[in-house]
């Protein structure tokens, strides 16, 4: 994704938006990070499995359902069986998601707190090795520092432990307004508090259609201009008839002002 940077905004008839962005399959490209953890944590609960160290493909074809970081960690599990049905596992995610947990006797909240005591762990004793596992998105970087010439404030909306998001932002050198990880709620309640406290616009930039989805059947965020990008982990036909209120945003169409954004 080639960005080159932005002009100052032009005027788009109201003040300028507070922009909201997810971390994963945005900002960042942490695939690698995430099947690390993903099986670290796999392996941590149940040292029995065998797990390569090498992501099979299942795990990226699964990676686009992928809400929580939780359910990586099961998914890790369940790609170490031998029988899995992975075509029936990517049909009824949620119903398979249920039954695995069931399978393996696990909580959320356990698989949860080992993935991220293990992500705490690499950090305090090789944080260049874990920063390494991720790379932002070509151009990203730039992008996001021109929003101020735009007058625009940015923050960062993710389900990844927000002192976790907040650790690479640093490392990468961006400033958001703020971090909002998976502690402060789910991204509806979130998106909700801002309309509340901050009047404006408020753009929701996504690359997981499931929760733009929710975002616009939500009650009081009929306002927001919810953005798939094109880059981010989309499954199959995530892109294609898009529902009233979801556009799909090019890496051509992120590197211009925001008054040309679709």
């Amino acid at each position: 994704m080639l960005i080159s940077p932005a002009s100052t905004l032009e005027p788009i008839g109201m003040a300028p938006p507070l922009l909201v962005f997810d971390f994963d399959g945005v900002l960042v490209d942490g695939m690698a990070e995430y099947w690390w953890s993903a099986r670290g944590a796999a392996l941590a609960l149940r040292p029995e499995c065998q797990l390569s160290a090498e992501a099979p493909p299942g795990f990226s074809v699964l990676r686009p359902l992928i809400h929580k970081g939780w359910e990586m960690v099961l998914a890790a599990l369940e790609l170490s069986r031998p029988d899995l049905d992975l075509p029936g596992y990517l049909s009824d995610y949620a119903g398979h998601t249920q039954a695995a947990l069931e399978r393996w006797q696990l909580q959320p909240q356990r698989l949860q707190t080992c993935l991220e005591d293990l992500r705490r762990d690499a950090i305090r004793q090789n944080p260049d090795a874990w920063l390494a596992l991720h790379r932002p998105y070509p151009g990203v970087c730039e992008r996001l520092t021109a929003l101020a010439a735009e007058g625009s404030d940015w923050l960062v909306l993710t389900t990844k432990g927000g002192a976790f998001a907040q650790q690479l932002l640093e490392a990468y050198g961006l400033r958001p307004l703020a971090v909002y990880g998976h502690e402060q709620g789910s991204k509806p309640e979130v998106l909700l508090r801002l309309s509340a406290e901050r009047p404006g616009p408020l753009w929701f930039v996504e690359d997981r259609r499931p929760t733009l989805e929710t975002v616009g059947r939500t009650p009081g965020l009929e306002a927001v201009r919810c953005f798939l990008v094109a880059w981010g982990y989309l499954g199959p036909g995530d892109s294609e008839a898009l529902p009233r209120g979801i556009t799909l945003l090019s890496a051509n169409q992120f590197a211009r002002p925001l008054a040309d954004w679709p």
